[in-house]
């Protein structure tokens, strides 16, 4: 349900206005609108580079929660209670920009240790001594094929180590050795100073890690009070900049928005404060923000639903109808009832364990258990096909799954693929009748008449020619009035798609004839393609059972000729690799393709506009432990 909004304009004057604001805001219902687009100040800057800050410092100790254990020898022995949220915030950026310096200082010394390792530990001093002495020490690298023992006695080349078919060797001479090898020039330390500054290095940084990790137990909420505490700042440094100054910047003019149900909350206020104020209902041409309120289920989809976007405030909410469709697609589209099992599994963990995904949770329930009735209704479990399975427990219920055995009852086409594209019909024919709604809210009943006539006559249709090819016969005065409705509804179809043309009655008519003519061949070509579309949602469900299928096979085809004490365990590595590849990328086409049938197919016929913006009261916020 979309809430009703009401306009309030404001006319205060200057010394008034921050005790004004400061009023609304505890008042906590009114929507400010920004006359001032793209206004900013010193204070609001600094306060949004705060913001980001603060959240920046929070994830990254929460991070720091879920990436790292306290080290056993651990004593916590900071109390981050008596800091102020800008001193832990320092505090956590000093630790990060020491942790990046330690890791960059790691990295260094990792590659140092790589360089030297080949040649194990030696003291550089030794070398010094032999240059003294005239002699050069060079160390080289090359293919263990390409080492030529000539090198020995020229160079007295030394063999250090072999590694992956490489020859790590040293050669002594008085003279540049001519020598085709990668010459190679290692860090002035031992080995040993090294492995030591990584150990010292790694020390610190699990210190830090300590230390961000008691920040998480015992500093986080000081962070995410001070948090809330800026964005405060944030949101009132906003409405500061959202008047529009008149009669030389004595009086500003303030716009925002109500909810229709907390209008004598702000009346009562600008009574008795004598503060002129306008309240008005919107006008059609305003941009009017949303607030949105559906039942439990209906809300576990809005996510979803705003990944395309708000519905506009001359919209229909979507969502009643939305929640339903989109449960049904999913659980076609994966359509196997193995898979469903599985996704209930893990969404009832999610909702018992994770309280902060508990919606998410609760979402999955009702996915996973939509999967297992569809994967139930085709007989597909795991890859496996249970109609042609050879199990006596299952035989009795074999007839009654629907798959191919059935095309006799489906005009010889399988059944899954008619069901999608009648619960397309009914998907598109709901979408059109919204679009009727719509019109009717927006300019009156009479605007609404021309899309309920389609609406009646598609179904006036159905019913005569798509009854009687599933052998369901109408009675011949059923047959009549069904032609009579039809004939009612191509009047509202030729004459009343655009009433508002009637205001030049000869104009109005040629208008409406030649709108119904071209709405007709729109219908005709564009209705089609529409109910093709939802034929993917029986492509998909067949496409995850058949690469079922055929894991299934490799898994016992594959290992047909092993021992059975040996076989079990190849045909479990084959079955979870392919079932797990198959069930990522059907929980994948699982969601995208009935979003992509919502958001095309459904929100076109509904005539859904979408592009609203969230109604977000100017209120104290307060945090919430």
């Amino acid at each position: 349900m979309i809430h009703k909004m009401k306009k309030l304009i404001f006319l205060i004057t200057s010394k008034e206005y921050e005790s004004f604001i400061k009023n609304i805001r505890e008042i906590g219902v009114v929507h400010i609108d920004n006359l001032q687009q793209g206004a900013t100040s010193d204070e609001l800057s600094e306060n949004l580079s705060l913001s980001s800050r603060f959240k920046n410092a929070i994830q990254t100790i929460k991070n720091s929660d879920k990436a790292y254990e306290i080290t056993a020898n651990h004593t916590d022995e900071h109390d981050f209670t008596n800091m102020n949220g800008y001193q832990l915030l320092e505090h956590v950026e000093s630790l990060e920009s020491e942790e990046n310096s330690l890791n960059h200082k790691l990295d260094s010394v990792n590659s140092n240790i790589e360089k030297l390792e080949p040649w194990g530990d030696f003291q550089w001093d030794k070398i010094e001594l032999l240059n003294k002495e005239g002699y050069l020490v060079n160390f080289y690298s090359v293919s263990s094929k390409m080492f030529r023992k000539e090198w020995i006695d020229e160079y007295f080349a030394t063999t250090i180590s072999e590694i992956n078919n490489k020859t790590y060797f040293v050669t002594f001479s008085k003279e540049q050795p001519d020598i085709t090898a990668e010459l190679i020039s290692l860090p002035k330390q031992s080995l040993d100073v090294y492995k030591s500054e990584k150990e010292s290095i790694v020390k610190n940084i699990d210190s830090i890690h300590n230390e961000l990790k008691s920040i998480y137990e015992s500093g986080i909420e000081v962070l995410q009070s001070a948090l809330v505490d800026v964005e405060n700042k944030i949101s009132l440094s906003k409405v500061r900049l959202s008047h529009e100054s008149i009669a030389e910047d004595s009086v500003r003019l303030l716009q925002g928005w109500v909810l229709e149900e907390n209008e004598d909350k702000v009346v009562d206020y600008l009574e008795k404060e004598k503060i002129y104020y306008e309240l008005s209902a919107p006008d059609f041409n305003d941009n009017v923000p949303v607030k949105i309120s559906n039942n439990k289920f209906a809300s576990l989809f809005e996510p979803i639903l705003r990944m395309y976007s708000l519905p506009s405030y001359h919209d229909i909410d979507p969502l009643p109808l939305f929640a339903p469709f989109f449960m049904l697609f999913f659980g076609l589209c994966m359509g196997d009832a193995g898979y469903g099992a599985l996704i209930l599994i893990i969404s009832i963990v999610l909702y018992i364990t994770k309280p902060d995904y508990k919606q998410y949770g609760l979402l999955g329930i009702f996915l996973g258990g939509m999967t297992i009735i569809c994967g139930t209704i085709t007989g597909s479990f795991f890859g496996i096909d249970l109609s042609t399975a050879d199990w006596d427990w299952i035989k009795p219920i074999q007839p009654y799954f629907l798959n191919d055995s059935k095309k006799d009852s489906f005009f010889g086409y399988s059944p899954m693929m008619v069901i999608s594209v009648i619960i397309g019909l009914i998907q598109v024919l709901i979408g059109m009748t919204m679009a009727g709604c719509k019109a009717v809210k927006n300019y009156g009943f009479i605007y609404g008449i021309g899309k309920f006539s389609w609406v009646t006559a598609l179904v006036c249709l159905t019913c005569l020619y798509g009854l009687p090819i599933f052998g369901v016969e109408l009675p011949q005065v059923l047959q009549y009035v069904l032609y009579g409705i039809i004939a009612i509804s191509v009047i509202g179809i030729f004459f009343l798609n655009s009433p508002g043309a009637y205001k030049k009655p000869i104009i109005g008519t040629v208008s409406n004839i030649g709108s119904g003519i071209w709405a007709t061949y729109g219908m005709s070509t564009g209705l089609l393609g529409d109910l093709l579309s939802y034929i993917r949602l029986f492509a998909l469900g067949l496409t995850g059972g058949v690469l079922g299928s055929v894991f299934n096979s490799l898994a016992t085809d594959m290992t047909e000729s092993m021992p059975a004490y040996i076989r079990w365990l190849p045909m479990i590595l084959i079955l979870l690799f392919g079932h797990g590849i198959n069930f990522a990328l059907c929980i994948i086409s699982s969601f995208v393709h009935p979003m992509r049938l919502t958001f095309v197919e459904y929100f076109k016929n509904a005539e859904f506009e979408g592009g609203g913006k969230e109604y977000t009261p100017f209120k104290m916020k307060k945090y919430k432990k």
